[in-house]
């Protein structure tokens, strides 16, 4: 595994550090295969104007017992750490600087996949919540969008093995997300590791 120097990336009232190649190929394609075969995926369904869809995207929730949450009426009920889940957390634990309880798969099959704008700011997440986001497979566009300075947003390439750390007071002034995409890409797997400190 390699922790290569981070990039800081330029975010008022943000922190957020960026490693392009956390995992070395060959590690991360074994990893990718091996989460692709493992991980119980879900298809989540939520509402929106009234009106019940499905998420565009596939879903899976990780972690140790007690670490359970809701949001927008789903209900994650952790599954029990997989050893190659196990594998990831503990390479990305020391350049997080944190332990990590549990974990949020996102499966994006194809470039209509995404998530909307949105804050990891639950209060299960305590107050100024660590997030680690690795990536593998299709490279796929992240972008920023501040809370209040409407002008103020930033894009980053989350490539194949890739870590993405966001940390401090982030969340409660920046929005993220994954826009969709008509350019063709590979089915791209995302870990967004977490601590839940008040379970709900």
């Amino acid at each position: 595994m390699s922790s290569a120097t981070p990039q800081t990336l330029d975010l008022p009232d943000g922190d957020v550090l960026f490693f392009p190649a956390f995992f070395p190929e060959a590690d991360a394609d074994r990893l990718l295969q091996r989460l692709l075969d493992t991980t119980d995926w879900r298809q989540d369904r939520t509402t929106i104007y009234g009106r019940e869809v499905e998420l565009p995207r596939l879903t899976a929730w990780y972690g140790d017992a007690g670490t359970g949450y809701r949001y927008s009426g789903i209900d994650n009920v952790p599954l029990p750490w997989t050893p190659v889940l196990l594998e990831v957390k503990r390479a990305v634990e020391p350049a997080c600087g944190v332990a990590f309880n549990s974990v949020l798969l996102n499966r994006y099959r194809t470039g209509r996949d995404s998530v909307g704008w949105h804050s990891d700011d639950e209060p299960v997440f305590g107050a100024n919540p660590l997030i680690g986001s690795v990536s593998f497979g299709g490279t796929r566009t992240f972008q920023f969008r501040h809370k209040k300075l409407r002008t103020e947003r930033r894009a980053v390439e989350l490539t194949h093995g890739s870590l993405l750390v966001m940390r401090g007071a982030t969340q409660h002034h920046w929005l993220h997300q994954i826009p969709k995409t008509a350019k063709p890409v590979a089915e791209r797997l995302n870990l967004t590791f977490r601590v839940v400190v008040a379970p709900a």
